[in-house]
């Protein structure tokens, strides 16, 4: 290893998968350092997304499974330390961090690579002053601020009247993470149009509550409300940088008459319209922000295989960038050849029946509380510099008090 130029060594180190990275950490304190360090943490992220290596799926059923991307073949129990045999949920992915959670109240961020786990602290849910309501359904998003280079957590809680039964929306409380500063911090500034978003069948169907993180912003769908004037689907976008909800442009169909999902490919905003469990379209968004740049990457028709096509969910491009991998109807997946149009099914070993799925990177991107284990550190070393100075004290007593007088 001496005799090998650093250069060399570190080219060969990014390509390598993170849990072997962590291994090689123990070869030497130059290694350790070049591993640990930032600018190699990033590198190592960055090649892996843009060579789409180092991917995995997880299945969300009752636990967590995770599937290596390349071979598609088993799932394997993520052993997260969350929980102990408790139904834990993921509702994001970033930078090969998962979002997960047990509760609206046992929330926490995880690399499944390192097994670093960061509990998120406790924030309770505040009906409005003077309102006889309480809590409902609770929207959850997980993604990173560019600007800040922060990751941060996105809580909606809906609120209702007591004696409202149907779900109708009564107000909503957003409560933003941050990772940096370590705690919660309340959203003032809602659209009116929010307290309307939350539509039972929709969104507790097929995980729809859970932000789609593209471009910096988050992203969910209020679908038509006809009996309160809207009669379009509308993509809500909240940004991560500004803090602000907006509305997101959607593409332009021929037919309007459909149910529209979101999801994202590389970062690109995806829009999949289902016409009536028949056909479904999807959109890419190549240019976020810009409704020109809306694209149709694909069109799928209902097969005997997959009958009726009730939701699909584009997940991720293969390596050479001819197929997309689809999940459909939350308990297949299927490759969708780009230049032959045609799908084909994917087996996955230990199938777990129901799931929903997310794609995550396996990456060193660290998320330990820096503060509390320096502060754990000093106490260790004031602890252990207190035994010694009363392992001196008690020398120094013994020496004097039994010291023989000849």
């Amino acid at each position: 290893m001496s005799k090998l130029p650093m250069d060399v060594i570190t080219d060969v180190l990014y390509r390598l998968p993170v849990k072997t990275l962590i291994r090689f950490k123990s070869l030497s304190k130059p290694c350790c350092s070049l591993i640990d360090d930032p600018d190699f943490i990033r590198a190592h992220l960055n090649r892996s997304l843009q060579t789409r290596s180092n991917l995995n799926i997880i299945l969300k059923g009752l636990h967590l499974y995770s599937v290596e991307f390349d071979a598609l073949d088993v799932a394997v129990p993520l052993d997260c330390p969350l929980s102990f045999g408790a139904c834990t949920d993921a509702f994001g992915s970033c930078n090969g961090l998962l979002a997960i959670h047990m509760s609206d109240k046992n929330v926490a961020l995880y690399n499944p690579s390192t097994r670093q786990l960061r509990r998120l602290p406790v924030s309770e849910i505040d009906p409005p002053r003077g309102e006889s309501c309480k809590a409902g359904y609770v929207f959850f998003g997980f993604g990173q601020d560019f600007r800040t280079n922060d990751y941060k957590v996105v809580r909606m809680a809906q609120f209702k009247k007591d004696e409202d039964d149907e779900g109708h929306s009564f107000d909503y409380e957003v409560k933003v993470y941050s990772l940096k500063n370590d705690s919660w911090r309340k959203i003032t500034k809602l659209p009116f149009y929010l307290r309307f978003m939350f539509q039972f069948f929709y969104h507790l169907l097929h995980r729809r509550g859970y932000g789609v993180f593209a471009a910096g912003v988050l992203h969910w769908v209020m679908p038509p409300r006809m009996e309160l004037g809207f009669f379009r689907n509308k993509i809500v976008g909240f940004d991560l940088g500004t803090e602000e909800f907006t509305e997101v442009p959607q593409p332009e169909c021929a037919d309007r008459g459909f149910l529209l999902d979101v999801s994202v490919l590389e970062g690109c905003l995806c829009a999949v319209c289902n016409y009536d469990q028949v056909k479904v379209d999807v959109w890419v968004m190549e240019e976020y922000g810009v409704k020109e740049s809306w694209t149709r990457l694909l069109s799928i028709q209902k097969t005997r295989a997959v009958n009726p096509l009730t939701f699909s969910k584009p997940l991720a491009y293969s390596k050479y960038l001819d197929r997309v991998l689809l999940e459909v109807n939350d308990h297949k997946f299927v490759w969708y050849d780009l230049q032959k149009k045609k799908m084909r099914s994917v087996k996955i070993g230990d199938s777990i029946g129901t799931f929903g799925a997310e794609v995550y990177v396996g990456s060193l991107i660290p998320i330990e509380d820096r503060k509390r284990a320096e502060s754990q550190k000093q106490t260790q070393q004031d602890e252990l510099s207190l035994r010694k100075g009363n392992r001196k004290m008690r020398d120094d007593f013994l020496s004097q008090g039994f010291k023989l007088v000849l």
